[in-house]
């Protein structure tokens, strides 16, 4: 609580220089406010030495209490300052060699109060890098400051060992993270954040990959393997595999592949159109008896048809398309099919199927023929095939499926193998690195028909390992057959 003092009489006013009238709190002539002029502080050049209060009692159950100094009489301004009694100084608690207390003291020889009025501890200080001495051994309790630095719940409070917690918790200890619902995409890079519809990670911010960026299937006794390469900034190849069973109960195998044309507008959606529909297309005609050969020309029809729906733009489609290209959305197809001890193959376009026999000592072949400008050349025996697929113009497709394709003519061919082998449908993403029966059979691994999906994986690699300049994907259906004696590796039907 502060007090208020009465101001002495002032000579003259600070603001006119006039004398003002004893008692005046306001200037006569200028009106100055005479109360705010602070007094003149009093001429003690020596001050005084406050006397420390004596030693506090201390209790043999409790703190030492804080020593109460006794009430002081007012000063006396023109009063002599009293005598500065003598400082009782403790006697020294060491010696010297002559057994004279040594002029040696301590500060926590005299008691003392902090700011807040309270004792200052008795405790003899500790090192701070020595942490056995920072306990106290002593129990009696310390007083506790008004305002801790350190709170128990504050995460800037040390642990039991004397280092910070953390802000973040530690990766070494924290928790495993829990499992994800089942349904839930979860980031390839931090492994635990959710992707959001976007493709985002909603915990780092990753980008995702896209689900067509490389994809795997396996079916029973077929897989099939798709990846966009290393070049191409997406997928636009496709696949489907699957399997049913003919009238009489016996099994038949279907394996599509489809290669978007690049330069039309939306080929992964021609690609994947045209899988899916060819696949449907088989699944629905060989279980009513259809013979493999009619129903795989059906399938090829079906898919053309869904890929030229494409074309259809539905409204507002061309303003968000603008920047694309306006061809006709347009694809490749080649399939496969193993029922009945036939193998049934059918394309349009420049992917291909090969024949690698299970016993290698036998000769691989190619089963398809492109719809290429090469092979157009070799077939009119204006080339032979060396130069015309060192020709710049050798992959310029001659048939594809979509609208702006010339008369749809889809290719089937029906073999009958009469040994085991595996039959290797793929695009030119694959074939474009081995090129002839001979290297394609190389490239397949010896247990390929074991292990369909590692061998198509195995494939995919070696179209990457070759500079993967295009989407890459191949599907593989091991065909069964108990040894009838020596012979071609198949025989055309």
């Amino acid at each position: 609580m502060s007090e208020s003092h009465q101001q002495p009489a002032l000579a003259r006013c600070p603001g006119c220089e006039e004398p003002p009238a004893s008692g005046d709190l306001f200037c006569g002539a200028c009106g100055y406010d005479l109360s705010a002029v602070p007094a003149r502080p009093d001429d003690r050049p020596t001050m005084a030495i406050t006397v420390p209060p004596a030693a506090p009692a201390v209790s043999p159950t409790g703190p030492p209490a804080p020593a109460v100094p006794p009430p002081a009489a007012p000063p006396v301004p023109d009063a002599p300052a009293p005598p500065v009694a003598a400082v009782q100084w403790p006697a020294a608690s060491e010696t010297d060699s002559s057994d004279v207390p040594a002029p040696v003291h301590r500060a926590t020889d005299l008691p003392g109060t902090d700011s807040g009025g309270k004792p200052l501890p008795t405790t003899p200080p500790v090192r701070h890098d020595d942490r056995a001495a920072a306990v106290p051994a002593a129990a009696e309790p310390a007083a506790e400051p008004a305002d801790p630095p350190y709170s128990p719940d504050s995460s800037n409070s040390p642990d039991s060992s004397g280092d910070f917690a953390l802000a973040a918790p530690d990766p070494r200890t924290a928790e495993p993270t829990p499992t994800p619902a089942a349904g839930t995409r979860v980031c390839v890079a931090c492994r635990s954040g959710r992707v959001d519809p976007d493709g985002y990670c909603e915990n780092c911010g990753h980008a995702q990959p896209r689900e067509r960026d490389h994809m795997e299937q396996e079916l029973g006794s077929v897989a099939a393997v798709s990846d966009r390469g290393l070049r191409h900034h997406r997928n636009e190849d496709s696949f489907a595999v699957s399997s049913t069973a003919l009238p009489d109960g016996s099994p038949a195998v279907v394996a599509i592949v489809c290669d978007g044309v690049s330069s039309a507008s939306r080929p992964d959606e021609a690609s994947a159109a045209a899988a899916v529909a060819a696949n449907e297309a088989l699944l629905e005609s060989l279980p009513r008896g259809t013979h493999p050969q009619q129903a795989m020309h059906e399938a090829i029809v079906a898919a053309s048809e869904a890929v030229n729906v494409l074309a259809q733009d539905p409204p507002g489609a061309a303003e968000h398309e603008a920047h694309r290209h306006q061809n006709a959305p347009a694809c490749t197809l080649v399939g496969a099919i193993m029922a009945g001890g036939l193998l049934v193959v059918g394309w349009v376009g420049d992917s291909r199927v090969y024949w690698v026999p299970e016993d290698r000592t036998g000769p691989p072949a190619r089963l398809t023929e492109d719809d290429s400008w090469a092979a157009q050349m070799v077939a009119a025996g204006l080339m032979n095939e060396a130069e015309a697929y060192a020709d710049e113009r050798a992959h310029a497709i001659t048939g594809w499926l979509g609208a702006d394709s010339y008369e749809l003519e889809p290719h089937t061919a029906s073999f009958k193998p009469d040994r085991p082998g595996l039959v290797v449908v793929c695009t030119d993403g694959l074939w474009n690195y081995a090129e002839s029966a001979e290297e394609m059979a190389a490239a397949v691994p010896p247990e390929a028909h074991l292990r369909p999906l590692h061998g198509a994986q195995v494939l995919v690699g070696h179209a990457l390992d070759g500079g993967g300049h295009d989407n890459v994907t191949v599907a593989l259906l091991p065909f069964t057959l108990e040894q009838q004696g020596a012979g071609s590796a198949c025989t055309t039907v």
